[in-house]
């Protein structure tokens, strides 16, 4: 009789259970909750509607006979899949509110890939401020899963009147095409399906990637025609030069450099050219359907399994007040698969967990913050204090290091659930080593060769954000998520405006002065820090790469390891595994 099981049965068939239903007080007392979690949705539900309605209205585009990147977007990904990431992004401040460009992780033809798309309703897809950067965070994440990138190509050129935003520097628009040739060189392709007028940055941008595809009347050049009729030996302009220019746009305006005739007919760059821009994104799924990806079942430990209990129950579990603890197994039961979870070292370090779930059928480590009165703890302080979770102490810093070096080991990728307020400070933690242990950590995070994401529930602060996978892990950070929640400081606005004022007021108090200007400019910060830690601010800056209702994050959680199991660049045989051994001794 032939017979059949998921690697190492007995370890990952069954983990232990966590979390319970909320009981009848429980769901009474977080009715307050759910309304301010909700007025923090509304919030950033109307900044993502501002950015999808940017630039020309949709109808206008289509009036034309033309898709917007959205519709395109929503042709081609496979239906609930898509993840989307930068939404709000923003660091410049453009006037469009946006950087031009729309990206995020979803399924084409069931295979995960990275897709970013030029937004053909903002000056016609042009490169903008913060839009280079926004697509070096693509690269990175393409990288890091080692799955397809898949571009929209729509890009009218650099917008001229802010080059010196654009063009040059380090990270500028030049370095996407450099990321381009590395993820070539990774064997990481790089489909791309081109549309409209592509010059100068833009005809880069469309000959960069690996496989390219193009609509009847698309092209790409290394100059268009105002380009090419607007060079003048004068240096100045006149109204000889000016009828010049206008005759030689005029000249081009009939066969722009770089047509179908050109990249299809002669250079043969084109692989293929459609005549509606359905066909494009049709070709782009065919060559989907031919790129490598396991079956899951290489890598499943278990069939895929819904949590037990809804996720919705997240908006009355994560208490928006930042001071109040909670149960974060009971966050914990409402992401992972049929609410499991195999801890690592639970006797030891308790600010903090580690240990092994099922995402989608799929092994990952996940790293997360508890919270709550720690009592006779941390040991070194030898009850001078008591812990509090949410801080870092010894126990803690040496259990993650030890952690993140076995997933390593055993190829796991990682979940850090954050919701930190610092490590422990002092002279007692000095001689404790909580410095040097927190850059261990980090050498740990950077020994390692896998993927993490960093979810910010509610708090990062200070060096805490940094060690716990945050995007400081460039390397290994895949994305980052906020969610309603998500503050983000070196430390809380309070604790800020003390460390700054704390001297000035005594000084003021020595000679005998109003203490009143000081105290305003102290409320002053407080409220400052207060406006430039809140999510959509998070999100604009790009301290997180999305935010994402709780009710949702379950569903990044599976696109993060469905993705990185696609197609590993390196693989720890499931029965090899020591990590599951280790926890059960």
């Amino acid at each position: 009789m032939d017979r059949k099981q998921a690697a190492l049965r007995p370890y990952f068939e069954k983990m232990p259970d966590i979390g319970k239903p909320l009981s009848a007080g429980e769901i009474k007392r977080t009715e307050e909750n759910i309304k301010l979690v909700q007025e923090q949705e509304e919030i950033i539900a109307k900044a993502v509607e501002k950015v999808k309605n940017a630039g020309t209205p949709a109808e206008v585009i289509r009036k034309k006979g033309q898709m917007t990147v959205w519709d395109r977007l929503d042709y081609l990904v496979d239906e609930g899949t898509w993840c989307p990431l930068h939404t709000l992004y923003n660091p410049r401040d453009n006037e469009e509110g946006c950087t031009g460009v729309v990206d995020g992780l979803g399924k084409i033809e069931g295979k995960w890939a990275v897709i970013i798309g030029f937004d053909n309703k903002v000056m016609a897809g042009a490169w903008i401020s913060g839009q280079a950067e926004n697509m070096l965070r693509v690269t990175d994440l393409a990288k890091r899963l080692n799955i397809p990138l898949v571009w929209l190509t729509n890009c009218s050129g650099v917008k001229l009147m802010e080059q010196e935003n654009v063009y040059a520097d380090r990270r500028g628009s030049g370095a996407t095409f450099f990321r381009h040739a590395e993820l070539n060189r990774l064997g990481i392709p790089i489909l791309n399906g081109i549309y409209g007028t592509n010059p100068a940055g833009g005809g880069y941008q469309g000959i960069s990637p690996t496989i390219l595809i193009a609509h009847k009347d698309a092209n790409i050049a290394v100059g268009g025609a105002g380009i090419v009729g607007g060079m003048n030996p004068k240096g100045f302009f006149d109204l000889e030069s000016a009828q010049q220019l206008i005759d030689a746009t005029q000249g081009f305006k009939a066969k722009a450099p770089g047509r179908i005739e050109t990249h299809f007919d002669e250079t043969a760059y084109f692989r293929e050219v459609y005549d509606s821009e359905i066909g494009v994104l049709d070709g782009i799924k065919e060559y989907m359907s031919g790129l490598p990806a396991y079956d899951p079942k290489v890598f499943r430990v278990a069939e895929p399994a819904e949590p037990k209990y809804p996720g919705l129950e997240l908006n009355r579990l994560l208490p928006a007040n930042q001071r109040r603890p909670y149960d974060a197994m009971q966050i914990l039961a409402r992401l992972t698969d049929n609410s499991e979870f195999m801890e690592y070292r639970p006797e030891y370090g308790p600010e903090v967990f580690t240990g092994i779930a099922k995402i989608d059928g799929f092994p990952v480590g996940i790293i997360g913050n508890r919270q709550g009165m720690l009592p006779k703890y941390p040991e070194y302080a030898e009850r001078a204090y008591v812990g509090i979770g949410g801080k870092h102490y010894r126990q803690g810093l040496i259990k993650q290091s030890e952690f993140v070096t076995l997933c390593g080991r055993d190829n796991l990728p990682i979940i850090w659930l954050q919701d930190t307020t610092g490590i422990d400070v002092g002279d007692v933690a000095e001689r404790a080593e909580l410095l040097a242990l927190g850059q261990s950590l980090i050498y740990s995070i950077e020994k390692t060769d896998i993927a993490m994401i960093c979810i910010v529930l509610r708090k990062g602060t200070a060096a805490a954000h940094y060690i716990m996978g945050g995007p400081q892990a460039n390397e290994n950070n895949a994305f980052t998520l906020g969610t309603p929640l998500t503050e983000i400081y070196v430390m809380h606005g309070e604790t800020a405006a003390a460390a700054s004022y704390a001297r000035r007021l005594v000084k003021e108090q020595e000679v005998g002065k109003d203490l009143e200007p000081v105290i305003e400019k102290m409320n002053q910060m407080v409220k400052d820090y207060e406006e430039k830690s809140r999510p959509a601010y998070c999100a604009k800056l790009g301290l997180v790469d999305e935010i994402v209702g709780l009710s949702d994050l379950r569903s990044y959680c599976v696109a993060f390891a469905s993705a990185n199991y696609q197609n590993p660049k390196s693989i720890t045989p499931i029965h090899q595994m020591i990590l599951p051994r280790t926890i059960k001794g």
